[in-house]
Formats: structure tokens, C-alpha cells, sequence
């Protein structure tokens, strides 16, 4: 039992086991939860109309799981799913061991993604949400990883910043259709990103949608406030190591 809830990636030996468990826990069960319900609908134990997001059925019928299932439905089990699965773990893995701080900052940008698909939704007429939440975590990936250079289907190479058009262009020749989806995940990210990495640089270091205290105290336990304080000790160290300096005569 203690590898399903984390060890460190010594959950089996079997290849495929063995790359579930050595995915961050917050891309594990996202993963997971997603190929389940998939194979769910593909047994017809649960019904794909019970899952899509409507206002009515949440706030009249209060059907609160549908809050959640929308982000878990990627359609039927065929290669379409596979390669959804593939972009949602390689991307919202490569973010979550980035943020290298704790499940707090990486839990929050979902649930602030989330929130504001779900806010987006009844306008765009988007009833499943889960494509529009991985675009989310490539944009923002794609703009933290400007000089990575990649290849799409070995015909096109290009830097990262141009993945989420080169899907959407992609999207648009095999589907015909335009992908809403795609574009509002690109909105959410696009305010995720400029208020993560380019605000807090044009204002003193404020970072507006960095985790509340109690969603961190939630993940962390005491753990945030014994590391806030041990650097807000270190910089009065220094801070008082310069005063002192400066206010020293000089020894020869």
C-alpha cells in the first residue's frame, strides 16, 4: 500500500508500473483517473452524459461530481486518447517536478485552472474541459521553455513557444473544426504565465497567484512556515552582516 500513495517510484518492476510510480503525484492520479474513466465508458459502467459540465445538473440537480469528471473525459479508448494522455502526463509532469517546491504550488495552478475553465465554459458551449486544462499546462510550459527546440510528427521542427498553434493547426486540418477547447486553455495559461513570471518582476517580486497559506498548510503541514522563517532568517542575517560591514571601521 505505501507505493500507491508514493515511494519514490519502487512501486513494481514492470516497465509500465514502474513509469506510473515515478510520476509526481498530482500527474499520477490525473493520469490514472483519466484512463479509468475512459475504460468505464468503454464497459458502459458509467455513461459519458453523466460526466460533461452543465450548469443546470451541478447547481439544480446538484451533481457536484460533474465539477470534477469533466476534466477526466477524453473520449473512447482509441489512438485519440492515447495521444491526449500522452501531452496531459508528459506536460503536467514536466510542470510539477519543475515547480521542485512542493504539491502546493503545482495543486493550486490546477485548481486556479480549473476554476476559471469552469467560469469559461457555459460561454464557449465547452461541456468537457479536460483538453482545455492540458493545453493549459503546455502553454505555460511552452513560455517557461522558450529555447527547447522540438519536432512534431518528424516533419516540422520549431522552439516551444509555437507547440500550442502547432496543435491547434493540427487540430484544425484533421478535425475541421475550430479548437475552442485549445484557445481557451491558452487564455488561462497566458494569465497564469504573466502573473507567475512576468508581473512579479515589474512589481517588487509580488506574485498575486502564488498558493494561499492555508492551501500550502493543507499540503505541507508546518513545513511552509519553518521554511518561510528559515529564509526570512538567512536574508536578516545577511542584511545584518552588510549594516555591520558598512558600519565597522576596517581592520588592516
Amino acid at each position: 500500500m505505501a507505493a500507491v500513495f508514493g515511494n519514490g517510484g519502487q512501486g513494481g518492476q514492470f516497465p509500465l508500473e514502474q513509469w506510473f510510480y515515478e510520476m509526481p503525484p498530482c500527474t499520477r492520479w490525473w493520469t490514472a483517473a483519466t484512463v479509468a474513466t475512459s475504460v468505464l465508458v468503454q464497459c458502459e459502467a458509467v455513461s459519458p452524459m453523466s460526466l460533461y459540465y452543465s450548469l443546470p445538473a451541478v447547481y439544480i440537480r446538484s451533481q457536484y461530481w460533474r465539477l470534477i469528471t469533466t476534466f477526466l473525459y477524453f473520449g473512447p479508448l482509441n489512438l485519440d486518447l492515447l495521444f491526449h494522455v500522452f501531452f496531459l502526463q508528459r506536460y503536467s509532469r514536466l510542470l510539477e517536478e519543475s515547480s521542485g517546491r512542493s504539491p502546493a504550488h503545482f495543486s493550486w495552478l490546477l485548481f486556479y485552472a480549473m476554476s476559471s475553465l469552469l467560469i469559461l465554459s457555459p460561454f464557449v458551449s465547452l461541456p468537457y474541459l479536460g483538453q482545455a486544462l492540458s493545453s493549459t499546462l503546455v502553454y505555460i510550459w511552452s513560455r517557461r521553455n522558450p529555447d527547447t527546440r522540438l519536432s512534431f510528427l518528424g516533419l516540422l521542427v520549431f522552439t516551444a513557444p509555437y507547440l500550442p498553434w502547432v496543435l491547434m493547426a493540427f487540430h484544425f486540418l484533421v478535425h475541421g473544426t475550430v479548437p475552442k477547447d485549445d484557445i481557451c486553455g491558452v487564455v488561462v495559461g497566458h494569465v497564469w504565465y504573466f502573473f507567475s513570471d512576468v508581473y512579479p518582476s515589474l512589481h517588487g517580486g509580488h506574485r498575486p497567484l502564488d498558493p494561499p497559506g492555508w492551501w500550502r498548510r493543507i499540503f505541507e503541514g508546518g513545513s511552509s512556515n519553518t521554511r518561510t522563517d528559515a529564509i526570512r532568517d538567512t536574508q536578516a542575517a545577511n542584511i545584518n552582516q552588510d549594516i555591520a560591514a558598512a558600519a565597522a571601521p576596517e581592520v588592516r
